[in-house]
């Protein structure tokens, strides 16, 4: 069944290229909830949005793919008259998907360290160490980013081997310290709240968290790979959360 979820969700992903409707029927129209406030309800609102964009010539990469219980997440590129970087995240109840969350941010270059926003390691390893892994990250969330335990860093990154993705950022843990220790005149630039979610297969852990970036409402999707209970490597992508008078759906963001 792993496969053939995972399989079913690259298929549903790749039909924005095609517009073909026949992967949406994957998801269950009666039970389906979608979380993208930017999207319609239902999969009637899916298969429209699918056949819309069909007709930009876009091009859709899942770059990688992965699957924790009911859920299947994914690491996309998407290219239309815009290229972005996303990822999606599906429920799965037995043979259909009911439930959507996504975070896509603008494509940007690449950082100072020469690394792009989804280059990297795709293979999923050290399934036996699935929970470990992800109480490791949930713990790097809960005690750096949301409560800025910053000197605690090296208990969770050892020393410099440290692998950036996010676009800003060079490599290396001196970086990320110093961007959630940037201010601006009314406090953090950064801010981590709550963190909602923790997906994870093998060496890789997918952190969804709310906060807030030069005081917009902020959604963070991070995803880490592991080593040896450390974190190694780290992609993420940041959007903001649109006001709720913009929403075309009422089930949130999160």
């Amino acid at each position: 069944m792993s496969q053939n979820r995972k399989a079913q969700i690259r298929a549903l992903l790749k039909s924005i290229e095609t517009g073909d409707p026949a992967p949406i029927a994957v998801v269950n129209q009666a039970k389906y909830i979608q979380h993208n406030p930017q999207t319609h309800e239902g999969s009637e609102g899916l298969e429209a949005l699918f056949k819309r964009l069909s007709k930009t010539s876009p091009r859709v990469n899942i770059v990688r793919a992965f699957e924790d219980g009911d859920y299947v997440f994914a690491h996309t590129e998407y290219d239309f008259a815009k290229s972005n970087i996303g990822f999606e995240v599906f429920r799965f109840d037995g043979d259909h998907v009911i439930e959507h969350w996504d975070n896509i941010q603008p494509r940007q270059s690449p950082n100072p360290s020469g690394l792009t926003m989804v280059d990297g390691p795709t293979e999923v390893t050290d399934h036996a160490l699935t929970a470990a892994n992800r109480q490791v990250a949930r713990c790097f969330v809960e005690d750096i980013l949301i409560h800025r335990q910053l000197d605690d860093l090296e208990r969770y990154i050892d020393g410099q081997d440290f692998i950036q993705h996010s676009p800003q950022l060079a490599s290396g843990p001196t970086a990320l310290r110093a961007a959630l220790e940037a201010r601006s005149d009314r406090g953090f630039v950064t801010e981590y709240h709550r963190l909602h979610r923790v997906l994870a297969e093998g060496n890789f852990v997918l952190a969804v968290s709310e906060g807030s970036r030069n005081e917009v409402h902020t959604s963070f999707y991070d995803l880490f790979r592991l080593s040896e209970e450390k974190l190694v490597e780290h992609w993420d992508t940041i959007e903001a959360v649109p006001p709720h008078s913009a929403w075309k759906n009422d089930n949130g963001k999160f």
